[in-house]
């Protein structure tokens, strides 16, 4: 114990000012005095339970959130631009196929067009699209005039390149698959 401690006694333990002390548990307690000031200029944390917190701790806190804010932010916006992109190109291939299937659509036609079947695109001399029954390999090898292609109409009057319709009816299949209207 040190010398010329005041020491004053409160029930089974004997409390020293200004010296270390024992608590209930065995651990020696800091025995200095007590902190007289506000409590905004305490030496020590306000409470004995939470960790001491310096000013350069809570900014580095502060920047780390800052930077795993940016990083997450940074990496939506870029999926949001990948994804604006993906649109854009869906869009202009809409777009194209609605400009085809309104030239088809235009085209002259001396039979009624049925959906399911596969008509054939030729262009005349003066530039005069029509569509025929025909394909070029029912001329013989040599149709009468330029070929340009192969189309099929489907049920909702839109024009499905031939080289395309069988991945077409497998994409039809399996989303019919899926909602539970095919086998």
């Amino acid at each position: 114990m040190k010398t010329g401690a005041r020491t004053r006694d409160a029930g089974p333990w004997t409390i020293h000012d200004d010296v270390d002390r024992m608590s209930d548990d065995g651990y020696t307690k800091h025995g200095g005095g007590r902190h007289e000031g506000p409590s905004r200029t305490s030496p020590y944390p306000l409470s004995r339970l939470s960790p001491p917190h310096e000013l350069v701790d809570v900014a580095r806190e502060i920047q780390q959130a800052d930077a795993l804010l940016g990083a997450v932010t940074g990496g939506k916006l870029a999926q949001i631009a990948r994804q604006i992109r993906s649109l854009q190109e869906e869009a202009r291939r809409v777009l194209e196929a609605a400009q085809r299937d309104g030239e088809l659509h235009r085209a002259a036609c001396t039979f009624k067009k049925r959906p399911g079947h596969v008509y054939h695109l030729y262009r005349r001399g003066d530039g005069v699209p029509y569509l025929s029954m025909l394909s070029p390999e029912e001329w013989g090898g040599s149709p009468p005039h330029a070929f340009e292609g192969s189309y099929r109409l489907e049920v909702d009057m839109s024009w499905t390149p031939s080289e395309e319709a069988e991945a077409h009816d497998a994409e039809a299949g399996a989303l019919a698959r899926l909602t539970g209207r095919g086998a």
